[in-house]
């Protein structure tokens, strides 16, 4: 598995910075004599940073990352030094506009993104509603480009921004891909929040959903990441055959129905997806 940091993320999910993958892979990496735990640590303070909008001091990191004090301490004054977090009370930490750097060089560099938006553009124009294309980021989707219809929705991913990939269509698309083990295994690990009163919280319903996803090919999120909001996605497939990304449009509840979006928006969805895939070989 591969997917802005949501806003108000919780501690438990702050914590869980510090899991790269499952027990065996984190016991592989510390073994791993050019495995960099410094760098790796730099890295979690920045995610644990993102995690909030306000700022944070070195305990409240150590708390959240579960990194001790002093070395958090070592590796925020390594930041400032380089320009990526900034402080003015030599208490509290903020990133710095520099560390858009880090998530800009993979967007610029991504040849999806590239190939991708004119097809976003011209399915956003025959459709009227907002196309996007992601690709998965452990447990959530990395959105790496968009074309906005010009319509309001209160859940705005815009490129470089993140979605939980349990609730969202093209997480699901995608997860949907994985072999049975790897989707037991992604099912463990998931915490499964409710977001609306209709998201599917239990494991086994979960599960039963994404093989569904994968003998159908495509997904429809109906209101379980934001009421009114309906979400169709399909996978792009590679040359080899594999899953590399997901294509979704999002629509809202009162102005496109479930049929709709199976009769009229799949189609296009699935020529979209073929399209790009064809580019990206």
């Amino acid at each position: 598995m591969r997917g802005t940091i949501l806003p108000g993320g919780d501690d438990e999910n702050a914590a869980n910075l510090t899991k790269s993958g499952p027990p065996e892979e984190r016991k592989r990496q510390a073994a791993d004599p050019n495995f960099m735990m410094s760098l790796a640590r730099g890295l979690i303070v920045i995610q644990a940073l993102n995690q909030q909008r306000r700022a944070l001091s070195a305990s409240q990191i150590s708390q959240r990352t579960g990194i001790p004090r002093a070395a958090v301490r070592r590796c925020l004054l390594t930041l400032m030094h380089l320009g990526f977090v900034a402080s003015e009370d030599e208490r509290c930490y903020t990133l710095r506009p520099r560390v858009l750097s880090l998530g800009y060089a993979y967007l610029a560099s991504s040849p999806l993104g590239k190939v991708a938006q004119p097809i976003l553009s011209n399915v956003r124009n025959r459709l009227q509603e907002t196309a996007s294309i992601s690709v998965l980021d452990g447990d959530q989707i990395l959105c790496i480009a968009r074309s906005p219809a010009n319509r309001l929705m209160t859940t705005n991913l815009d490129a470089g921004g993140r979605l939980p990939a349990s609730c969202t269509s093209i997480g699901r698309v995608l997860i949907s891909q994985f072999k049975d083990e790897a989707i037991d295994s992604y099912l463990d690990s998931v915490k499964l929040v409710a977001h609306t009163s209709k998201t599917i919280v239990d494991v086994a319903a979960l599960r039963v959903e994404l093989i569904e996803i994968r003998q159908k090919g495509f997904c429809i999120v109906d209101e379980e990441l934001e009421i009114g909001l309906r979400s169709l996605a399909v996978p792009v497939i590679d040359e080899a055959g594999a899953a590399i990304a997901g294509l979704s449009v999002g629509v809202h509840t009162a102005r496109v129905s479930v049929a709709d979006l199976i009769d009229s928006f799949l189609p296009v969805l699935k020529e979209a997806a073929v399209e790009v895939g064809m580019l990206v070989r």
